[in-house]
C-alpha cells in the first residue's frame, strides 16, 4: 500500500470511517439473528471493512470478476437488493450522504465525501458486490 493511500486511509477512520464501519458492522450481527439472513450478514462485515479502509479498493459486479453469474447476481440478488434496500439498504445511504455532506463543508474533505457517496450507493445494493483491491500503477 502507498504511503497516500494510508495517510487518506487514517484520515479517513477518524473522519467518519470509523462510525460508518461500526454501523454496517451493527448490521451485519442484526442480520446474523436470523438464519435467513446470514448471507446479508456476511456481506455487511465484508463491506463494513471497506468502509473502515476504502482508498486502494473499490467494488465491482461478481458476474465482471468471475465471468459467470452466481446466485448474487442474478435474479435472487435482485430480490435480495429489494428486501436489503427496505430494511437496512437506505439508512446506511442516509447515513453516509449526512457524513458526505459534512465533509463537502471543507476543501479537504471532498476526497472523503467522495468516498462516502461511493459507499451510499453501495449501501442500496450491495448483492451481488465484491470488494476488489485497485492496481497500482
Amino acid at each position: 500500500m502507498s504511503l497516500l493511500r494510508l495517510i487518506f486511509n487514517i484520515a479517513w477512520f477518524l473522519m467518519g470511517g470509523f462510525v460508518m464501519g461500526l454501523a454496517w458492522w451493527f448490521v451485519g450481527l442484526l442480520c446474523f439473528i436470523s438464519i435467513i439472513g446470514i448471507p446479508f450478514g456476511r456481506a455487511c462485515f465484508v463491506i463494513g471493512e471497506l468502509a473502515f479502509w476504502p482508498f486502494g479498493q473499490e467494488t465491482v459486479n461478481r458476474k465482471h470478476v468471475s465471468g459467470q453469474e452466481d446466485i448474487g447476481t442474478g435474479t435472487l440478488g435482485l430480490v435480495g437488493n429489494v428486501i436489503w434496500f427496505l430494511c437496512f439498504g437506505i439508512w446506511l445511504a442516509i447515513g453516509h450522504l449526512v457524513h458526505a455532506l459534512a465533509c463537502f463543508v471543507t476543501i479537504i474533505g471532498i476526497p472523503f465525501a467522495l468516498q462516502h457517496l461511493k459507499l451510499a450507493l453501495l449501501s442500496l445494493t450491495p448483492i451481488g458486490q465484491t470488494v476488489i483491491a485497485k492496481p497500482t500503477y
